[in-house]
């Protein structure tokens, strides 16, 4: 649970009974259990249950811990951990245990390195997809992780989508998803407690403390909330992340090592020339007029939902640069007054959050036209098409085909090394809704990776797939 002060995230996996996190992996080895932990994926599953209560037993634990040696040994295990993916530099798994080792270590823009080479290895799961947005949270890389949590929401479990768009900078965002979640029926403890540390990250004490005394003892919730004060401030992005998986804080994170650096499989890929485009997948009908098309916002701003009227281009959730401190001391200070327990005590905590809110999948808006550049008049070299053909890159997801369509030449214009590969349009279902991703064929998985690496640099998403197995809503 945020603000359990825990020191060990297999502490808290060793027990057979707690929770885990819906949809994610487990993983054994002969490695050492320390170096493959799974920092992330019960963290947030088992440390909001085994840690809500609070109980004696926690806070002794905390107590005792020895934060020294607590560093030690998460030191160990990213040596250990290191020294795997040296040893097989192409293994998705080894790479997504590097990363977790990272988390622990609190060596977050490392973790985010590595947890997006295990991505783009063919490691594309829930689980590795929260676990890099935890590390792109606690780097205030806010934009980024939301962007991530929009892509994987529907493979979410709520309770943890929730806890991560507040930590991510949208606590009503958070708040909306658990409040329809509980009234849906997920009234869990769990469930519970996140929502209350969502309420505190927005600010609305007076709920915050509703929510909480749920399952806390009276006699700690105060102590509670006053915890969650010290870490709702914008500059605390870090220690809300350690203080969520027990890792230690302040630590200097010089970025993964350049011997670990992900390279392609068999080599760097090769660049040719071509004298045309080739053809499309799909030959379906003329294509609508591009018109005027919103560009990509690099900047926060205000959520904006799509609507029925805008069939063609989604809009996309931004956030606000920090999560929300509390409006004004004297909320703050009116949570402390006494709030009898009740019946009612939930619909009083969420009555402002209205049941029509939907936690609908955002897909991008179509990206903006690059503007005309004086450029050389030699070809930009693209990357040839692999006789491995096992690997697609996706580079967005629209509410229409013509709208996937019209995007894929915009693309084309930002990347050139894409005329070298088919466009491949496929149908996805999420929650009811059908979307259209649009996506490039022809790589095999190293080039995949590479050039998913080439697009995220540009400041554009882009995710590795394999062709044997689709991402998830995916329409056969």
């Amino acid at each position: 649970m945020p603000g359990r002060k825990a020191g060990s995230v297999a502490g808290w996996r060793s027990k057979p009974d707690e929770p885990r996190v819906e949809g994610m992996k487990s993983m054994t080895s002969t490695t050492s259990k320390t170096a493959l932990r799974l920092g992330l994926a019960s963290a947030i599953a088992a440390a909001l249950v085994s840690g809500c209560a609070g109980g004696p037993a926690a806070q002794t634990q905390a107590a005792r811990a020895d934060v020294p040696a607590q560093l030690a040994e998460a030191n160990a295990a990213v040596e250990l951990a290191e020294a795997a993916v040296a040893a097989s530099p192409h293994n998705a798994a080894l790479r997504l245990a590097l990363g977790d080792a990272y988390l622990d270590a609190g060596r977050f823009a490392s973790a985010e390195t590595t947890f997006t080479d295990a991505m783009d290895l063919g490691e594309a799961s829930p689980r590795a997809a929260l676990s890099l947005a935890l590390a792109q949270i606690a780097q205030a890389k806010y934009p980024e992780a939301v962007e991530l949590l929009d892509i994987w929401g529907s493979e979410i479990a709520p309770a943890d989508l929730g806890l991560a768009m507040s930590l991510a900078g949208q606590p009503e965002r958070g708040i909306h998803l658990m409040s329809n979640a509980i009234r849906a029926g997920e009234n869990t403890v769990k469930m519970r407690q996140n929502l209350a540390y969502a309420f505190a990250m927005a600010g609305r004490w007076r709920e915050a403390r509703l929510m909480a005394q749920q399952d806390l003892p009276m006699s700690e919730v105060n102590a509670r909330l006053e915890e969650w004060a010290g870490l709702a401030s914008a500059d605390a992005y870090q220690r809300r992340i350690s203080s969520l998986i027990g890792a230690p804080t302040n630590i200097q994170d010089a970025g993964q090592p350049v011997a670990l650096a992900l390279s392609p499989a068999h080599g760097a890929p090769q660049y040719a020339e071509i004298e045309s485009f080739p053809s499309p997948v799909y030959d379906g009908a003329e294509l609508a007029a591009l018109g005027d098309v919103p560009a990509l916002s690099s900047t926060a701003g205000r959520v904006h939902l799509a609507t029925a009227n805008e069939a063609e281009t989604a809009a996309t959730l931004t956030m606000e640069p920090a999560p929300a401190a509390p409006a004004a001391p004297s909320n703050f200070a009116k949570a402390f007054t006494d709030v009898g327990p009740g019946p009612s005590t939930i619909e009083r905590a969420t009555a402002r959050d209205s049941l029509a809110f939907v936690s609908t999948p955002v897909v991008q808006r179509l990206p903006a036209a690059a503007r005309p550049r004086i450029v050389s008049p030699v070809a930009a070299p693209v990357v040839s098409r692999s006789a491995d053909a096992s690997h697609l890159v996706q580079l967005g997801s629209f509410t229409s085909e013509a709208g996937a369509r019209r995007a894929w030449n915009i693309y084309l214009s930002r990347f050139p090394a894409l005329a070298a590969h088919d466009m491949v349009i496929t149908q996805a279902s999420v929650r009811g809704k059908r979307y259209w991703r649009v996506s490039a064929g022809g790589f095999d998985r190293s080039a995949s990776a590479a050039m998913c690496r080439d697009v995220r640099s540009a400041g554009t998403g882009c995710i590795s797939w394999s062709a044997a197995n689709p991402l998830p809503g995916a329409v056969n």
